[in-house]
Protein backbone atom coordinates (compact mmCIF):
# COMPACT_ATOMS: atom_id res chain seq x y z
CA UNK A 1 0.00 0.00 0.00
CA UNK A 2 0.99 3.54 -0.47
CA UNK A 3 1.59 5.19 2.35
CA UNK A 4 -0.63 8.40 2.82
CA UNK A 5 1.26 10.91 4.72
CA UNK A 6 0.97 14.20 6.53
CA UNK A 7 3.80 16.07 6.07
CA UNK A 8 5.13 18.38 8.90
CA UNK A 9 7.22 21.10 7.01
CA UNK A 10 9.87 22.28 9.67
CA UNK A 11 11.26 19.43 10.07
CA UNK A 12 10.00 16.41 7.46
CA UNK A 13 8.25 14.31 9.84
CA UNK A 14 5.36 12.16 9.04
CA UNK A 15 1.80 10.57 9.89
CA UNK A 16 1.09 7.71 8.20
CA UNK A 17 -1.71 6.18 7.65
CA UNK A 18 -0.48 2.42 7.79
CA UNK A 19 -3.18 0.38 8.09
CA UNK A 20 -5.44 -0.17 4.77
CA UNK A 21 -8.83 -1.46 5.45
CA UNK A 22 -10.99 -2.57 7.79
CA UNK A 23 -9.90 -6.44 8.15
CA UNK A 24 -6.46 -5.98 8.61
CA UNK A 25 -7.05 -3.42 10.86
CA UNK A 26 -8.69 -5.65 12.93
CA UNK A 27 -6.44 -8.68 12.40
CA UNK A 28 -3.73 -6.35 13.44
CA UNK A 29 -4.98 -4.97 16.45
CA UNK A 30 -6.23 -8.09 17.74
CA UNK A 31 -3.12 -9.81 17.02
CA UNK A 32 -0.84 -7.31 19.11
CA UNK A 33 -3.51 -7.25 22.06
CA UNK A 34 -3.38 -11.35 22.28
CA UNK A 35 0.35 -11.02 22.76
CA UNK A 36 0.35 -8.56 25.03
CA UNK A 37 1.70 -6.01 22.75
CA UNK A 38 0.41 -2.80 23.14
CA UNK A 39 -0.81 0.43 20.80
CA UNK A 40 -2.35 3.42 20.01
CA UNK A 41 -4.64 3.91 16.91
CA UNK A 42 -6.23 6.62 15.31
CA UNK A 43 -8.39 7.67 13.00
CA UNK A 44 -7.36 10.15 10.25
CA UNK A 45 -9.90 12.70 9.63
CA UNK A 46 -10.66 16.46 8.10
CA UNK A 47 -11.02 17.85 12.04
CA UNK A 48 -7.61 15.82 12.54
CA UNK A 49 -5.60 17.74 10.03
CA UNK A 50 -6.72 21.20 11.06
CA UNK A 51 -5.86 20.65 14.42
CA UNK A 52 -2.28 18.89 13.82
CA UNK A 53 -1.92 22.75 12.20
CA UNK A 54 -2.67 24.49 15.23
CA UNK A 55 -2.34 21.97 18.27
CA UNK A 56 1.53 20.78 18.50
CA UNK A 57 0.35 18.79 21.57
CA UNK A 58 -2.18 17.08 19.03
CA UNK A 59 0.45 16.83 16.59
CA UNK A 60 3.35 15.48 18.84
CA UNK A 61 1.01 12.44 20.17
CA UNK A 62 0.10 11.54 16.55
CA UNK A 63 3.44 11.40 15.50
CA UNK A 64 4.15 8.79 18.12
CA UNK A 65 0.83 6.88 17.30
CA UNK A 66 1.70 3.05 16.42
CA UNK A 67 -1.38 2.63 13.97
CA UNK A 68 -2.92 5.23 12.08
CA UNK A 69 -6.36 4.59 9.39
CA UNK A 70 -8.27 6.93 7.10
CA UNK A 71 -11.83 7.69 9.38
CA UNK A 72 -12.65 10.36 6.66
CA UNK A 73 -14.20 10.36 3.65
CA UNK A 74 -11.82 13.22 2.50
CA UNK A 75 -9.17 11.33 3.33
CA UNK A 76 -9.69 8.07 1.37
CA UNK A 77 -10.78 10.48 -1.67
CA UNK A 78 -7.69 11.87 -2.39
CA UNK A 79 -5.97 9.02 -1.53
CA UNK A 80 -7.20 6.56 -4.25
CA UNK A 81 -7.07 9.58 -6.89
CA UNK A 82 -3.24 8.83 -6.12
CA UNK A 83 -4.06 5.06 -6.81
CA UNK A 84 -3.85 3.95 -2.79
CA UNK A 85 -6.21 0.93 -2.14
CA UNK A 86 -7.68 2.72 1.18
CA UNK A 87 -10.83 2.06 3.03
CA UNK A 88 -12.56 4.50 4.85
CA UNK A 89 -12.00 2.83 8.89
CA UNK A 90 -13.70 4.57 12.09
CA UNK A 91 -13.34 3.89 15.46
CA UNK A 92 -17.17 3.53 15.86
CA UNK A 93 -16.71 1.02 13.46
CA UNK A 94 -13.54 -1.12 15.24
CA UNK A 95 -15.84 -1.73 18.37
CA UNK A 96 -17.96 -4.82 17.10
CA UNK A 97 -15.67 -6.26 15.05
CA UNK A 98 -12.15 -5.92 17.77
CA UNK A 99 -14.65 -6.53 20.66
CA UNK A 100 -15.54 -9.84 18.42
CA UNK A 101 -12.16 -10.65 18.47
CA UNK A 102 -11.42 -10.09 21.83
CA UNK A 103 -14.31 -12.58 22.59
CA UNK A 104 -13.29 -15.41 20.63
CA UNK A 105 -9.04 -14.82 21.75
CA UNK A 106 -9.82 -14.63 25.58
CA UNK A 107 -8.69 -10.92 25.53
CA UNK A 108 -10.39 -8.92 28.35
CA UNK A 109 -11.54 -5.12 27.18
CA UNK A 110 -12.08 -1.92 29.16
CA UNK A 111 -14.00 1.21 28.52
CA UNK A 112 -13.36 4.34 29.52
CA UNK A 113 -15.30 7.10 28.31
CA UNK A 114 -18.93 8.60 27.33
CA UNK A 115 -21.45 8.81 30.23
CA UNK A 116 -22.45 6.09 33.08
CA UNK A 117 -25.81 4.80 31.20
CA UNK A 118 -24.21 5.30 27.69
CA UNK A 119 -21.33 2.31 29.01
CA UNK A 120 -24.07 0.36 30.84
CA UNK A 121 -25.79 0.02 27.70
CA UNK A 122 -23.31 -0.09 25.46
CA UNK A 123 -21.50 -2.78 27.59
CA UNK A 124 -24.78 -4.76 28.17
CA UNK A 125 -25.49 -4.87 24.10
CA UNK A 126 -21.79 -6.00 23.21
CA UNK A 127 -22.06 -8.66 26.13
CA UNK A 128 -25.32 -10.05 25.08
CA UNK A 129 -24.05 -9.99 21.40
CA UNK A 130 -20.68 -11.27 22.00
CA UNK A 131 -20.86 -14.39 24.57
CA UNK A 132 -17.41 -14.50 26.61
CA UNK A 133 -16.66 -11.09 26.04
CA UNK A 134 -14.45 -10.24 29.15
CA UNK A 135 -15.11 -6.65 30.83
CA UNK A 136 -12.74 -5.67 32.89
CA UNK A 137 -13.52 -2.40 33.64
CA UNK A 138 -15.67 0.65 32.55
CA UNK A 139 -15.61 4.30 33.45
CA UNK A 140 -17.11 7.79 32.61
CA UNK A 141 -14.76 10.50 33.54
CA UNK A 142 -16.24 13.45 35.41
CA UNK A 143 -17.13 16.35 33.43
CA UNK A 144 -13.61 18.46 32.71
CA UNK A 145 -11.60 15.61 32.56
CA UNK A 146 -8.08 16.50 31.97
CA UNK A 147 -6.15 14.13 29.78
CA UNK A 148 -2.53 15.13 31.18
CA UNK A 149 -4.19 15.47 35.23
CA UNK A 150 -3.41 13.34 38.04
CA UNK A 151 -7.16 11.73 37.41
CA UNK A 152 -5.58 10.51 34.46
CA UNK A 153 -2.89 9.15 36.06
CA UNK A 154 -4.78 7.51 38.36
CA UNK A 155 -7.08 6.30 35.36
CA UNK A 156 -3.85 4.82 33.57
CA UNK A 157 -3.13 2.88 36.60
CA UNK A 158 -6.40 1.05 37.39
CA UNK A 159 -6.15 0.43 33.17
CA UNK A 160 -2.78 -0.92 33.39
CA UNK A 161 -3.66 -3.32 36.37
CA UNK A 162 -7.02 -4.44 35.47
CA UNK A 163 -6.05 -6.88 32.99
CA UNK A 164 -6.96 -5.38 29.73
CA UNK A 165 -5.83 -5.84 26.63
CA UNK A 166 -7.74 -3.46 24.63
CA UNK A 167 -9.10 -0.18 25.90
CA UNK A 168 -11.44 1.67 24.03
CA UNK A 169 -11.30 5.34 25.18
CA UNK A 170 -14.47 7.43 23.82
CA UNK A 171 -13.70 11.15 25.01
CA UNK A 172 -13.71 12.30 21.46
CA UNK A 173 -10.48 14.65 20.06
CA UNK A 174 -8.18 15.86 20.98
CA UNK A 175 -8.67 14.87 24.90
CA UNK A 176 -8.88 10.89 23.69
CA UNK A 177 -5.94 10.88 21.20
CA UNK A 178 -4.15 12.77 24.06
CA UNK A 179 -5.02 10.31 27.30
CA UNK A 180 -3.98 7.05 24.59
CA UNK A 181 -0.35 9.08 24.14
CA UNK A 182 -0.22 9.17 28.04
CA UNK A 183 -1.36 5.68 28.91
CA UNK A 184 0.64 3.57 26.25
CA UNK A 185 3.84 5.28 27.54
CA UNK A 186 2.88 4.24 30.78
CA UNK A 187 1.75 0.88 30.11
CA UNK A 188 3.25 -0.16 26.93
CA UNK A 189 1.10 -3.76 27.08
CA UNK A 190 -2.50 -2.24 26.09
CA UNK A 191 -3.53 -0.99 23.22
CA UNK A 192 -5.58 2.13 23.27
CA UNK A 193 -8.49 2.80 20.73
CA UNK A 194 -9.90 6.01 20.47
CA UNK A 195 -13.53 5.82 19.30
CA UNK A 196 -15.55 9.19 19.97
CA UNK A 197 -19.09 8.62 19.71
CA UNK A 198 -19.11 4.83 19.72
CA UNK A 199 -20.49 4.00 23.10
CA UNK A 200 -23.08 6.62 22.49
CA UNK A 201 -24.14 5.08 19.17
CA UNK A 202 -24.35 1.44 20.61
CA UNK A 203 -25.87 2.41 23.57
CA UNK A 204 -28.63 3.91 21.61
CA UNK A 205 -28.10 7.64 23.27
CA UNK A 206 -27.02 9.27 20.05
CA UNK A 207 -28.26 8.30 16.54
CA UNK A 208 -25.67 7.73 13.73
CA UNK A 209 -26.28 8.34 10.18
CA UNK A 210 -28.10 5.62 7.86
CA UNK A 211 -25.95 3.27 6.48
CA UNK A 212 -26.17 4.32 3.26
CA UNK A 213 -25.10 7.79 3.68
CA UNK A 214 -22.02 5.76 6.18
CA UNK A 215 -21.20 4.29 2.61
CA UNK A 216 -20.94 7.19 0.44
CA UNK A 217 -19.84 9.97 2.20
CA UNK A 218 -22.44 12.28 3.28
CA UNK A 219 -22.64 11.09 6.62
CA UNK A 220 -21.05 14.87 7.38
CA UNK A 221 -24.01 16.25 6.41
CA UNK A 222 -26.41 14.42 8.79
CA UNK A 223 -24.72 15.00 11.41
CA UNK A 224 -24.33 19.18 10.36
CA UNK A 225 -28.34 18.84 10.69
CA UNK A 226 -28.53 17.24 13.69
CA UNK A 227 -26.54 19.59 15.18
CA UNK A 228 -25.93 22.68 13.47
CA UNK A 229 -24.43 25.32 16.29
CA UNK A 230 -21.78 22.73 17.07
CA UNK A 231 -20.77 21.50 14.10
CA UNK A 232 -21.14 24.55 11.50
CA UNK A 233 -17.47 26.36 12.76
CA UNK A 234 -15.59 22.58 12.49
CA UNK A 235 -16.96 21.89 9.39
CA UNK A 236 -16.74 25.31 7.99
CA UNK A 237 -12.27 24.59 8.75
CA UNK A 238 -12.41 21.27 7.54
CA UNK A 239 -14.12 22.41 4.28
CA UNK A 240 -11.39 25.06 3.93
CA UNK A 241 -8.45 22.45 4.51
CA UNK A 242 -10.03 20.18 1.83
CA UNK A 243 -10.14 22.60 -0.62
CA UNK A 244 -6.69 23.54 0.31
CA UNK A 245 -5.64 20.27 -0.03
CA UNK A 246 -7.61 19.36 -3.49
CA UNK A 247 -5.73 22.74 -5.19
CA UNK A 248 -2.42 21.25 -4.45
CA UNK A 249 -3.23 18.12 -5.08
CA UNK A 250 -4.02 19.12 -8.46
CA UNK A 251 -1.16 21.54 -9.55
CA UNK A 252 1.79 19.07 -8.09
CA UNK A 253 1.97 16.39 -10.95
CA UNK A 254 5.36 15.43 -9.98
CA UNK A 255 4.78 11.90 -8.67
CA UNK A 256 2.20 9.85 -7.43
CA UNK A 257 2.88 10.51 -3.61
CA UNK A 258 -0.09 10.90 -1.07
CA UNK A 259 0.62 13.86 0.56
CA UNK A 260 -1.47 16.24 2.90
CA UNK A 261 1.00 18.42 3.42
CA UNK A 262 0.44 21.67 6.66
CA UNK A 263 2.47 24.50 5.56
CA UNK A 264 1.02 26.76 8.38
CA UNK A 265 1.79 24.64 11.76
CA UNK A 266 2.19 27.16 14.67
CA UNK A 267 5.47 26.52 16.30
Amino acid sequence: MEKVSVLVKERRQQVRVNLATMDETVARLADDAQKGKGFTIFTLNLDHLVKLRFDKLFRAVYLRAKYVTADGWPVVWLARRKGAALERTTGADLVEPLCKEAARRGVPVYFFGSSEQSLQDATAYLTKRYPGLEIVGQEAPAYGFSPTGKEADLAIERISQSGAGLCFLALGAPKQELFADRAYLKSGHVGFLCIGAALDFLGGHQQRAPLFMQKTGTEWFYRLVMNPRRLIGRYTKSALVFAEIVARQLLDRSDNKIDFSIWDLKK
